[in-house]
This record gives structure tokens, sequence and C-alpha cells, in this order.
């Protein structure tokens, strides 16, 4: 079966919980954001986003940080937003989570999405044995951590992205591994594949040594988008990958059991100082919601897959989505 199914029935079931949101429409932006033609009055109308004249006055500024999940979501926002009235421009592709979060406080980006499992260990230096494991938990505790800061963060998606160890099935077999605590007596002549920032986060290689007591033969960084391709080319031995990402071929590469819950939730929430989100009116929290509905593990995945394995662009990618769950016109 097509991954392109799982869009359009996803969306039918969907259809009327995501009817009941409200704002968007088009918007008159410099450019900067996606553009689409201004619909027919009927078409408006069936759309959950209703777009309201007044919001243009706002303009809003989106971001996002390296990697595909992470613009495919910038997009999608930054067309509802555009869809609910909102002047719209867009920084995707800022960089890692220290360098986002710094764009919202010094106000170069209005807002972006973030993992709350993320947030909770890189912001608010919560201890990785401390996060909680239920996903509503976390995201009050993030909420609560960052309203301190004067940044709020919106309610979460209902998919999480967690990292996970993942190696080819062969090599698993070979190792004899299903769960991480498996590789205790066996890292020290194992290389691990992360992005950059890993060797220093609590939830990558940080948490690995740090719970889990690995010590790795060898840690090298590479680029977010080469994760899967290390793994294929035989280059790692491990490699940190995403849930969501379309990669994964559960016949040839596996992700191993996190025995010990180091992995947090990663929820997206939508992060924005709260003076900003106070300024745009409760349209921004409207289409906010109604955007979040249909995002689930399953859809998100999909959409990853249209960029790195269809080539589409996150711009379409956005939009394929938007339109399917009747966010905006057809």
């Amino acid at each position: 079966m097509s991954r392109r199914r799982i869009i359009p029935a996803l969306a039918a079931v969907l259809a009327l919980a995501l009817g009941v949101a409200a704002c968007g429409g088009d918007d008159n932006d410099s450019g900067s954001s996606a553009s689409s033609s201004t619909p027919s009055t009927g078409a408006a109308e069936s759309a959950a986003i209703k777009h309201n004249d007044a919001n243009a006055k706002v303009t809003l500024t989106v971001g996002s940080k390296n990697f595909t999940e992470q613009k495919v979501l910038g997009e999608i926002y930054a067309q509802a937003f555009q869809a609910a009235g909102y002047s719209v421009k867009k920084a995707l592709n800022l960089g890692d989570e220290k360098t986002a979060l710094k764009a919202v406080k010094t106000d170069q980006i209005s807002g972006y999405p973030e993992y709350t499992g993320t947030a909770l260990l890189s912001f608010l230096k919560v201890a990785a044995k401390d996060i909680p494991t239920d996903e509503n938990e976390a995201y009050e505790e993030v909420k609560s951590g960052l309203a301190k800061d004067g940044i709020e963060a919106f309610p979460p998606t209902p998919f999480t992205s967690s990292n996970e160890v993942g190696l080819l099935k062969k090599k698993a077999d070979e190792l004899g591994v299903t769960k991480i605590s498996d590789l205790k007596d066996k890292a020290g002549q194992l290389t691990l594949y992360g992005s950059p920032e890993c060797r220093t986060r609590r939830d990558c290689l940080l948490g690995l040594e740090e719970v889990y007591g690995l010590k790795f033969k060898k840690f090298v960084p590479v680029n977010i988008d080469q994760r899967h391709e290390v793994l294929t080319s035989k280059q790692a031995d491990l490699s940190i990958v995403f849930t969501t990402d379309p990669q994964i071929n559960r016949e040839k590469e596996v992700l191993l059991e996190d025995d010990k819950g180091m992995f947090p939730p990663y929820n997206s929430t939508f992060l924005m100082k709260k003076s900003t989100a106070d300024a745009a009116g409760p349209d921004l929290a409207a289409t906010i919601d109604a955007v979040n509905k249909g995002l689930t593990a399953d859809v998100m995945q999909e959409l990853n897959a249209r960029v790195d394995l269809d080539k589409d662009t996150p711009e379409q990618a956005a939009q394929a989505y938007l339109k399917q769950f009747k966010l905006i016109p057809a």
C-alpha cells in the first residue's frame, strides 16, 4: 500500500474533529511565506481554519530547527498562520534547539516547534531519570518551566518523535541484542554515530553513558540526514535515529528497546514568547490546535517520507497535510 494513502484515510476519520477549530484563510504576505490563491467564499467556509482580516496587522516569523521533520512542521504552522490572516515570514533551518530558543528570546523569530523531551533536558536541565514518562505530565512540566522565562508552550501534537538506538537487523542478530542494556559488555567494540550535539545531550550519547554506563569504541558526529545512510553503508555499528523516520525498514533495521526509560516523551509543542502570543490574539491558539489534531505518528512519518524519499519540498508536504485535513481550502 502506498504511503500516500495514509493521510487521506486519517483525514476522513478526523474531519469532524478538525472542523470545530477556529480561524484562517489567505494572507497578503511579502512572499517569504507559502503562497496560495485567494479561495472562493464557499471554499473558505469549508476549511477548518477561518480567515480573519484583523490578524493582518500581526506579523509572525515562524522558525524551525535544521532537519526534515522540523522544516515540515515549520511550513505547516507558517501556512496555517497565513491562512488565519496573519502576515507571515519564515526562518527555517536555524540550527539546534539552543539556537532556535535564543532566536525566540531575541525576537529574531516569533516561535518554532520544539519537542517536550528536548525542552526538559536541554532548557530546563531535568535529569533523564527524573523526566516523566507520561506525555501529559512531561508537557505540563515544560509549560510551567518555560513560563517562568516568559515563554508559552502550546498544547502538543499527538505524535512523539523519540530518539532511539538503531542498527541493522543482521548486526543485532550477530551481537544478540534486543535492548540497550544488552550493549553493556559490547559497546567498547562498537562505533556510534549521532548528530553533532548528541555528544553533550542527556537524550543521546551523554545519557547512554550516564544511564546505561556504556563506553563506546568511538562516537562520530554526522549530519542528521545521514543517520540511516551510515548504517546501510556499514560505517556505523549503531546510529541515533528518530521513531518517525521514514527510512526505518523493520526487515533490515531494528530499534533497541529503551529498557531503562532514558528517552523521554518527544511530543512537539510550539514555543513562543507569551507577549507575542497575547498580541496575536485568540486565533493563534485556535490555529495551532487545529493543526496539531491530525499530526499522529503515522501522518508525521508519511510527511517526512514525502520529503526524504519522494523528494517533495517541505512546503509541498505541509500543503498536502493542510489540504487533506481540510484545514485550508483544497
